[in-house]
């Protein structure tokens, strides 16, 4: 008898410890998980979401499976703690900047709100990542996402650093041209 074969649990995902099911883990709850945090905060929903996930991997070992398979209470209850520290620093920052005299409110980043504003309701950003060539949209997940810098991201992809620049650059000018504001 030939069939589909039974998708693993989160529990045997995490039992896994390696990255293509903590991979599989994160493309089932990471939406979830989003939208959780754009209820409570949502001009931080994405990073409270990296965040989590980044601690759910740290801690992946100490998962105990109380849900039958299920990991989305452990990850809700990890997500909690993300915001609740997420408030601390927010609020020892705000005390900081008030006995400073520095301004409260940070500035906004006009670059990623012109790509935002170029981009189509109907397109969404991911959907334009995703068509970026393989070697560009590998290069700017590595300095976006991962946050590295040029020379870490020529080491892993095996090029100059002038080159992983480049990469970047060709990116973003991408995204930024993927669907211009018509004009009135």
């Amino acid at each position: 008898m030939t069939g589909q074969p039974r998708a693993r649990t989160d529990a045997e995902l995490l039992h896994a410890a390696d990255e293509d099911s903590f991979a599989e883990l994160y493309r089932r709850h990471a939406l979830g998980i989003y939208s959780w945090f754009r209820g409570r905060a949502d001009w931080a929903a994405a990073d409270l979401t990296a965040e989590t996930f980044a601690q759910a991997w740290i801690s992946k070992r100490r998962f105990k499976d109380d849900r039958e398979g299920s990991a989305l209470p452990w990850l809700h209850g990890i997500a909690r703690n993300v915001l609740r520290e997420s408030a601390r620093r927010d609020r020892v920052e705000t005390r900081a900047r008030e006995k400073l005299g520095l301004p409260l409110d940070l500035a906004a980043d006009d670059g990623y709100d012109a790509v935002d504003t170029r981009l189509s309701p109907h397109t969404s950003l991911a959907d334009a990542v995703d068509g970026l060539p393989e070697h560009e949209r590998e290069a700017l997940e590595l300095r976006v996402v991962d946050e590295l810098p040029y020379e870490e991201i020529a080491r892993r992809l095996r090029l100059r650093p002038a080159a992983a620049r480049l990469r970047v650059s060709r990116a973003l000018r991408r995204l930024a041209l993927a669907n211009p504001k018509e004009e009135l």
